[in-house]
């Protein structure tokens, strides 16, 4: 059937490629300098009426017009792939994998099926079960890209509930996390309409590990209460201070009372490709099913997550449905091919989380990358040592999984301790925004035992150790904060 009207306002054709030529040198460029630029920059009240002039779309734009406008729009972010910012779980994200994300999202494929991008598909189905495979995993093992944990988390919780709460009983099912565990596990509990008073929070030990003997009693009260403990989330590196929980005595429990294993793996669970710390994470092989983010230690561009099980059978009895308007697509059943909307919540998914991943695996192999892991935590080691040598700064959790905690406590005598223990969080608190501000690092603060602390997780492979050598005390303490701080 001939097309009668065709415009040209949609293919802005030579434009177009001579904007990509210029995009892929100015982000080349911005690549190997983004260590000059600001760590922070917050669009301020003066900014924002041009940002919202350029954001009302309006006439026609010429694209080199249009691309300007995007480079100041992006000016106002936080760089998490700079290599002095080590607040949050940062993303020091590796050209390879823009340049995967920019190939990916050219042939804009629906990773959701068989007829949709079958090569895609294929690479996505294989490269996951080689991750589960480095975890520990059995064959029957699969899984999904997904756009990060808060989504691998949810599914988690799913498949838990579906194998392990009878349908009717879902009011007295209970499930089980530390007072460590990832926000979003609880924000996914209530999602899905488990009430607070069934969700235990328990205490962590002093290594900020879930605590095994706490989590046997709570089960044992709850089950005494007529109850049904239906799942635990234990965690692989959490986001505060690294710590792996005891995953092999968890799963103990978890067997003896009929409970799932979900863990949240979104930040440890890369260390399964560390050259020389994979015995860190052995323990993940216990888990029943993981979430895993390849945007903060594999280096991706978000999005980029990892919902894995370890039988896919579960995937497909929680998440598998029909739609009319699907019946081209179910025609073809394969294994090798799976149709991947019937192991995810999502029918619209980008083939894009998948193949940006293998692209950079593929382009900087897996040795490489296990380097380039083992580095992030040889970074925090030596930020420890560094501290340790410095006088009024303590240690709250040591090195563990590329992340340290710390803070300047100059002591105070008995009496003044309440007032003192505010004061130093006030400095603390200072310190971290004198940091930011003088473009030094991006160390952002956390609550440890209570207390505020400096938190340093830094995984950026362009940061030398002798980098992680702290800036002199005195930079960042003024006088008066010393005199309040000296009491005894």
């Amino acid at each position: 059937m001939a097309v009668t009207d065709k415009s040209d306002d949609f293919d802005v054709g030579t434009d177009v490629h001579a904007a990509i030529n210029d995009l892929t040198r100015r982000l080349a460029e911005h690549s190997k300098n983004v260590d000059k630029e600001p760590i922070i920059k917050v669009a301020q009240p003066e900014h924002v009426p041009y940002l919202r002039k350029i954001g009302t779309p309006g006439a026609a734009h010429d694209v080199g017009t249009v691309l300007e406008e995007a480079f100041t729009a992006f000016d106002f972010r936080l760089r998490v792939n700079h290599p002095r910012f080590m607040g949050l779980i940062p993303s020091p994200t590796s050209p390879v994998a823009w340049l995967g994300d920019v190939v990916a999202s050219a042939f804009n494929a629906l990773g959701a099926s068989k007829l949709q991008a079958s090569g895609p598909v294929v690479i996505e189905k294989t490269l996951i079960e080689w991750l589960a495979s480095r975890i520990g995993f059995p064959a029957t093992a699969g899984g999904v890209c997904v756009s990060g944990g808060s989504m691998a988390n949810l599914m988690g919780i799913v498949l838990a509930r579906d194998r392990c709460v009878p349908h009717g009983e879902e009011q007295r099912a209970v499930a089980y996390l530390s007072d460590q565990t990832h926000y979003s596990v609880a924000k996914a509990l209530r999602l899905l309409g488990f009430k607070s008073d069934r969700v235990r929070k328990l205490p962590s030990d002093e290594s900020f590990r879930m605590d095994v003997g706490g989590l046997q009693q709570a089960t044992r009260d709850d089950r005494a209460s007529g109850l049904m403990p239906f799942l635990v989330v234990g965690s692989c590196g959490t986001t505060n201070t690294g710590a792996v929980d005891p995953l092999k005595r968890i799963a103990d429990v978890c067997k003896t009372e009929g409970m799932w294993l979900h863990v949240d793996g979104a930040y440890g669970a890369s260390v399964s490709l560390s050259a020389t710390r994979r015995d860190v994470v052995n323990e993940l092989q216990y888990a029943d099913s993981l979430s895993w983010d390849a945007h903060k230690w594999l280096f991706q561009t978000y999005s980029c997550g990892l919902f894995i099980v370890k039988d896919k059978a579960n995937m497909v009895k929680s998440f598998a449905n029909k739609g009319d308007y699907l019946r081209d697509g179910t025609a073809f059943v394969d294994d090798d091919i799976p149709n991947f909307w019937n192991y995810t919540m999502e029918l619209t998914r980008p083939a894009s989380r998948a193949m940006k991943l293998w692209f950079t695996l593929r382009v900087i192999g897996t040795e490489r990358i296990g380097e380039m892991i083992d580095h992030g935590f040889k970074l925090a080691e030596r930020a420890e040592s560094e501290i340790r040598a410095l006088q009024d700064w303590e240690i709250l959790s040591p090195a563990n999984m590329g992340v340290v905690t710390f803070r300047y406590a100059a002591r105070a005598t008995a009496a003044e301790h309440g007032q003192h223990e505010e004061a130093l969080d006030a400095i603390n608190s200072r310190i971290s925004k004198e940091l930011i501000s003088s473009n030094v690092a991006g160390i952002l603060t956390t609550k440890v035992q209570g207390k505020v602390a400096l938190r340093i997780c830094a995984l950026s492979p362009h940061l030398a150790l002798e980098d992680m050598a702290p800036v002199h005390p005195v930079a960042l303490i003024s006088e008066e904060d010393i005199i309040v701080t000296k009491q005894d």
